[in-house]
């Protein structure tokens, strides 16, 4: 049959495997908001049981059924392996939500909450989270800190067989930029590498946060969030709800780390500080965040006439730092400040921060790289014999790559145009679903409008809409709509 329609032979076999094995690790994650509600007396543990012996139920019955093994994984495989793991590890994810009793979601919702966790989008359907308990809160947090650096660079890290195996496939398809910089020859160290520094920096940040007027299971939770830059918090006002300038000013901080690309934090956690200020893109992220900070708070204070205190530079700076890094999280009303507000965050959610970090928008780096074939051809108008080329950070960049940032750049504004239509088509003001639809595929998760407390008013199918706009944001658009092209699946 295959043979017949020219399909490429793809070997599914190791990819369903592959994705196996994956549901191992899920249903051991579980294993921590399990134990926390059991710690906390909850009754809603069952709902964490019945999720991990579902998930360990269809890992173990394709593990004795499907045999293979996991060796002949090509660049196919990688694609359909990153892309399916995210929407598998959502739909078992979100088992917790639909049988617990609070939140006790449908199945659109429940899938649309998890895949904003998975994706650290943060934009959530539930209206009151304060009325959750521990365990999913804990898992709420523990979904963005697991897609935070990639589910897939997690897998290589732990199973290094997968280094001549399709690793470095699967590395580019998941971990978001233009290049991907090898800190080790084997993608396995690499990517161990990165977990390691992911790891202690959500340790040092939770302790932080605990030598504050955080509890501790609040400090894990805030830890998890921030360093994934995703956004989700245990009290409705997030980030604001604890008053605290010691609090702000800490997760302030590490919410800019993650911004930043981990093969820098790498360097400079070696000594090599001088290559981490010396590249241009982080050149340019302090910048940005220097410069909008700046308008800001010049706006806020014509525009409210606030009383001089520490809040008027510290609130500007911190919701500059939680939108580029698409963070989400906020610590006051940031729509009283003024209409100006409303535009210079849809800029920050789609420049994004560093190529290589945990934060979402189309990448600093690519805004860069427009910038510079702009110029260039201004500048061949003038000079049209002369030969112009991109260089960044001192290296020429080739033109096929050049032209792959430009068709990104189109993408991803026709789908961002796209979403912001079919939300207006089902019965949403039009600035409210270009903010929903930008929030969205940027990873950001910050609503306005009918999405300003939360996604519960958007209609179910704007819901399925909005998840896929996630899943494509996080995986930077080619790793998806690569599946949708006939070239894909045929010779």
């Amino acid at each position: 049959m295959f043979k017949k329609s020219g399909l490429r032979s793809i070997n599914y076999r190791s990819v369903v495997r592959l994705l196996a094995y994956l549901l191992l690790f899920e249903a051991i994650f579980m294993l921590v908001p399990l134990g926390v509600s059991l710690y906390y007396g909850e009754s809603d543990y069952y709902a964490f049981v019945t999720g991990i012996l579902l998930t360990l139920l269809v890992s173990g019955f394709i593990l004795t059924s499907v045999r293979g093994g996991l060796r002949d994984m090509g660049k196919r495989e990688g694609y359909l392996l990153t892309s399916l793991v995210w929407v598998v590890f959502s739909v078992f994810g979100m088992v917790p939500f639909i049988v617990s009793s609070s939140p006790g979601l449908g199945f659109t919702d429940a899938f649309c909450e998890t895949m904003s966790g998975f994706t650290t989008t943060g934009c959530s359907v539930l209206e009151d989270v304060e009325q959750l308990s521990h365990g999913i809160h804990m898992w709420r947090c523990l979904m963005q800190w697991i897609g935070g650096l990639g589910i897939m660079i997690f897998t290589l890290a732990v199973l290094p067989m997968l280094n001549s195996s399709g690793g470095m496939q699967m590395m580019n398809a998941e971990l978001p930029g233009i290049t991907k910089e090898k800190l080790s020859p084997r993608v396995s160290q690499t990517a161990k590498r990165l977990w390691m520094i992911y790891l202690l920096l959500t340790v040092l940040l939770a302790i932080l946060l605990c030598l504050g007027p955080m509890s501790l299971f609040d400090g894990i939770c805030h830890a998890l969030s921030t360093m994934s830059t995703g956004g989700f918090s245990t009290h409705n006002d997030s980030i604001g709800a604890w008053n605290s300038w010691y609090v702000r000013l800490v997760v302030l901080i590490f919410m800019f780390i993650g911004g930043v690309n981990f093969a820098l934090i790498y360097k400079a956690s070696v000594g090599r500080f001088r290559i981490s200020w010396s590249d241009e893109t982080f050149r340019m992220y302090v910048r940005l965040i220097a410069v909008v900070t700046l308008i800001l708070v010049i706006g806020y204070i014509v525009n409210s006439h606030p009383r001089w205190s520490v809040g008027v530079i510290v609130d500007p700076l911190f919701q500059v730092v939680s939108t580029v890094t698409s963070t989400g999280f906020s610590v006051t009303d940031y729509q009283s400040w003024g209409a100006f507000v409303f535009p210079i965050l849809l800029g920050l959610m789609f420049v994004g921060a560093s190529a290589g970090s945990t934060s979402g928008g189309c990448k600093l780096d690519r805004i860069i790289f427009l910038f510079k074939n702009c110029r260039n051809e201004i500048n061949k108008c003038i000079h049209p014999n002369r030969v112009f080329s991109v260089s960044i950070n001192g290296r020429v960049q080739s033109p096929e790559l050049v032209s792959k940032v430009m068709a990104f750049l189109w993408l991803y504004m026709g789908l961002i145009i796209i979403g912001a239509m079919m939300l207006v088509l089902m019965g949403m003001p039009i600035s409210d679903s270009l903010f929903a639809s930008l929030s969205c595929v940027g990873n950001t998760g910050l609503g306005a409008g009918v999405t300003a407390d939360s996604f519960a008013s958007v209609p179910d199918a704007g819901k399925w809409m909005l998840s896929f706009l996630m899943l494509v944001g996080r995986l930077e658009i080619f790793t998806v709509l690569v599946l949708l092209s006939r070239g894909f699946w045929h010779k």
